[in-house]
């Protein structure tokens, strides 16, 4: 993504600043979570809320978080009533949190929150939106890296030319920035394409990404694969233009292997028509017709999605939403 051409205002430190932190699983976390926060937040010149979004975990993620709110003020609890998936959960969090700022952060820590001191910087040269960008992906495998950066350049050349590469959904957002964000409530969401959507002044911090020092990764392939479908349907008709291709492609081979047949019979050239011809062109018609209503059939699927109108999540717990974020507590105890 380029740099902003917006005209910016410097500005002073957030009033109150929000981490959005969505969790699944993450009670091997949570402790060491716990001590970074604390150590970040204590850096901090304003007020801090730390809004942890639990997303229907099914180990101990949930008792820990609301321990540590019972503890502390600052923490923000808000339990979804069964696992609505990554992006509702942080949704959840950034239509909830109260910061004049609000940074969306994993609860992995494979995001160092230190760089949000970077953000901050740039927040007050007048940027809504600070993206973080990965100068290095530690503890991944290389099959995780290639993916990854094929997945920012295909979405770049034909969906999203706006998507910054190699980001992912670690940034600040101004609070402007982010009540234009919430207006958009599409069901099949990808925030970080979202963001860069609907503007702003934006630009980025580059920052190394760490590996996973505990707990296991809540991304495995079959979710990554997922993911990517729904970036790329989300924003674009581009697939149906494809499948459109595809279609006029197969015509022609069509078309060409007739030419072909008949300039010979022309020529005075025996043909002989096999099976192995008749069965390829089958499989070729018929694979291009089924790729394109499997394409299409994805768009109406997200269309049925959509009129039905189903909120995003659901909230069954919360702790501390209604408290005041100034009183400090103890963050550690």
């Amino acid at each position: 993504m380029t740099e902003s051409r917006h005209r910016l205002t410097p500005r002073s430190d957030p009033g109150l600043l929000s981490l959005v932190i969505p969790t699944y699983n993450e009670a091997a976390v949570i402790p060491h979570l716990r001590a970074r926060l604390t150590s970040f937040a204590a850096e901090l010149a304003g007020a801090v809320e730390l809004v942890f979004v639990n997303d229907g975990s099914s180990d101990q993620t949930l008792d820990l978080l609301l321990d540590w709110a019972a503890a502390d003020p600052r923490v923000k609890v808000i339990g979804l009533a069964r696992n609505f998936g990554h992006q509702a959960a942080a949704t959840a969090g950034l239509d909830l949190a109260r910061g004049d700022a609000v940074v969306l952060i994993d609860a992995d820590l494979q995001d160092p929150p230190e760089v949000i001191h970077q953000m901050l910087a740039r927040y007050r040269d007048g940027y809504d939106v600070v993206y973080g960008v990965r100068a290095s992906r530690l503890g991944e495998t290389r099959f995780k890296r290639l993916t990854a950066w094929l997945f920012y350049r295909f979405m770049r050349a034909f969906i999203h030319p706006d998507l910054p590469a190699d980001a992912g959904d670690f940034r600040l957002i101004s609070r402007p920035c982010l009540d234009a964000l919430k207006t958009m409530r599409e069901t099949h969401r990808f925030l970080r394409g979202m963001v860069a959507w609907v503007g702003f002044a934006q630009t980025a911090v580059r920052y190394d990404r760490r590996a996973r020092e505990h707990g296991e990764t809540k991304y495995p392939l079959r979710k990554m694969l997922r993911f990517a479908a729904t970036a790329a349907v989300s924003f674009s008709p581009a697939p149906l233009r494809v499948s459109l291709a595809l279609g006029f492609a197969v015509a022609f081979l069509g078309f060409a292997v007739a030419g072909y047949a008949f300039l010979r019979y022309v020529a005075g050239y025996p043909y002989v028509s096999g099976w192995t011809t008749l069965v390829v062109l089958l499989c070729l018609i018929g694979g291009a017709i089924l790729i394109s209503i499997g394409v299409l059939g994805e768009y109406v699927g997200r269309i049925y999605e959509e009129i039905k109108g189903r909120p995003l999540y659901l909230i069954s717990t919360t702790a501390n939403l209604d408290r005041d974020a100034g009183d400090h507590g103890d963050c550690a105890s």
